[in-house]
């Protein structure tokens, strides 16, 4: 006989509505090689294949839940899926997730086009954007791995999901970003990891939130790129230097956490004091010199040397060398210290008038000749000059290289020092004495001369007379005739015989006239007269203005016709 309880399960079971597609409760009757039959209380059991129950233990008499497909197939069989059950469920427990905003678990099953594909109980999509901050390099490297989602997009129809694990992350990192805002104080030393590294700085993942270390925070010394000291990924410790809770910034340092070294430099490196250290870079106008971890100094090119013309620093000295300097000033304020090579050995320019004082003989090498003079070699390194005047008494030189050649020997007078600027001026035209001294006893006027013309003006013609003195024949006084063009009575390189009718010792000139020649002393003395009437004319200059006004020069072997061409340019 049935008790009361069996015989109420009996009706409950002989009431019960049957419903394609809904979920009813079964019980396993019978476990075969390929299905497992299933009785709900209908006129007939159902089969369930036997791989819907993989990864699960199950036994005779087990009730489970299955969803009723077809209350009759072909067979007169229920159709019942254990699976189908099961995912129903799971689609209705993730609309419900959805609509409250919560976050589900599940498990990435494999890489897909675009993204992953995920079991949250049913199968939903991960786009690859939503995968991480960051975006991965690599998706494999996530398979098989178990994460918390937010569901972004849930389609009924297509049964299509849409997770992402970015916002998961992003909002976790808030609330770690506000905890970390609301706690940390400036001077807090802090650990995080570096996720990116630009030209001006590093930034470094903090609890949630990023923080920038400047680059010129990164070292007491001086680095090109914040590269050079660190790489991404790499764990560091950190000061909170400004804390900006508003825009959620914060500034960070790595050099504080160490002791500044510019602190009492100049008591570890007083002015004058000889130190060691390694070249860092160099540069057009110098060389870095680092003294110690944190603290450089600069060698300036004039430095370097007492005497060599150093153009770039790189000809002397290589990066990583060890050298030897000297202090010459600190600016701890700017964190500069100026160093000095040369002062290692004494200034040759501190005895150079003893070893050359003024009015002695020289012997030297011309070096190097420019338009106003030349440099000569007096020793290594220090050079005197003799300016193009100082190269002769009595001739006009308008280019040295017309007396001197590079490479030459030769000596002359020291005539000036100056130690501050470092310059020796020399003069060859002291070696002997000046012949405009003595000028009245070698030539007087009435003399007959002969001599060359050696430069044509437009105001007359200048010969070159006994030991390389000129003499200027003014226009007046190439003929009886009236003379438009000197170069249509002289040319340069012509011999000439002229008469002195003046000379001016204190003004540096003498006069000649070629017509008056052939005059006897009565004709002399009236055109003496007459050429000192020219006197103060513009027509009668003195010889230094002279030469300078006269734009013919001639030198061996140049064209005799190159000079007249120019009288165009005087007219």
């Amino acid at each position: 006989m049935n008790t009361p309880e069996e015989l109420s399960a009996f009706i409950a079971k002989s009431f019960t509505t049957y419903r394609e597609g809904s979920i009813v409760n079964g019980t396993i009757l019978e476990i075969k090689p390929q299905v497992v039959l299933v009785d709900i209380g209908y006129k007939s059991e159902g089969a369930i294949p036997l791989s819907e129950f993989e990864d699960e233990e199950f036994d005779v008499g087990d009730e489970i839940e299955v969803l009723l497909e077809r209350l009759e197939n072909d067979e007169g069989m229920v159709v019942l899926s254990k699976e189908k059950a099961a995912h129903k469920q799971n689609w209705d427990k993730i609309v419900k997730v959805y609509q409250d905003g919560g976050l589900v678990r599940g498990k990435v099953k494999s890489v897909v086009k675009g993204g992953l594909m995920v079991n949250v109980g049913v199968e939903a999509f991960l786009p690859g954007s939503q995968i991480d901050i960051i975006p991965p390099k690599d998706l494999a490297e996530y398979v098989g791995k178990v994460f918390e989602f937010k569901i972004v997009k849930v389609n009924d129809d297509r049964k299509n999901i849409v997770l992402s694990r970015r916002e998961v992350i992003e909002q976790e990192r808030a609330e770690l970003r506000q905890k970390f805002l609301g706690e940390v104080q400036v001077g807090d030393k802090v650990s995080g990891m570096v996720k990116n590294i630009t030209d001006f700085g590093v930034f470094v993942d903090l609890s949630g939130m990023d923080g920038l270390l400047h680059i010129t925070d990164m070292s007491w010394g001086r680095i090109s790129h914040p590269s050079e000291m660190i790489a991404i990924g790499q764990t560091v410790e950190v000061m909170i230097l400004e804390v900006n809770r508003e825009k959620e910034r914060v500034s960070l340092g790595l050099k504080q956490m160490a002791n500044n070294p510019w602190e009492k430099i100049e008591d570890r490196y007083p002015v004058g004091q000889h130190l060691k250290g390694k070249i860092t870079k160099l540069v057009p106008y110098g060389a870095f010199v680092e003294i110690e971890e944190g603290v450089e100094g600069l060698i300036h090119v004039s430095e370097l040397s007492w005497t060599k013309r150093i153009t770039r620093p790189s000809d002397i000295l290589e990066l990583d060398q060890q050298i030897e300097a000297v202090v010459l000033g600190i600016n701890k304020d700017e964190q500069k210290i100026s160093l000095g090579v040369r002062q290692l050995e004494p200034n040759p320019w501190d005895e150079v008038e003893s070893r050359y004082p003024v009015g002695s003989q020289i012997n030297g090498k011309v070096r190097n000749l420019t338009a106003y003079g030349a440099f000569v070699e007096l020793e290594d390194g220090i050079d005197g000059m003799i300016h193009v005047s100082d190269l002769s008494w009595t001739r006009k030189i308008n280019h040295p290289s017309e007396i001197l050649k590079k490479g030459e020997d030769l000596e002359a007078v020291v005539i000036d020092i100056d130690k501050t600027n470092q310059r020796i001026s020399l003069g060859i035209k002291q070696l002997e004495n000046d012949p405009w001294s003595e000028i009245d006893t070698r030539f007087k006027v009435g003399d007959l001369v002969t001599g060359v013309v050696a430069k044509i003006a437009s105001f007359g013609a200048f010969v070159q007379l006994q030991d390389d003195i000129d003499g200027l024949v003014h226009i007046s006084q190439l003929s009886e005739d009236h003379v438009t063009r000197v170069k249509d009575i002289l040319k340069v390189g012509d011999d000439v015989e002229a008469r002195v009718i003046k000379v001016d010792k204190v003004e540096r000139r003498i006069g000649l006239s070629i017509k008056a020649a052939n005059y006897d002393t009565e004709q002399l003395e009236k055109e003496t007269k007459a050429f000192e009437a020219l006197r103060p004319s513009a027509d009668l200059v003195g010889l230094e203005h002279a030469f300078n006004l006269a734009t013919e020069d001639w030198s061996p072997g140049q064209s005799e016709d190159a000079p007249a061409e120019e009288e165009d340019k005087d007219e």
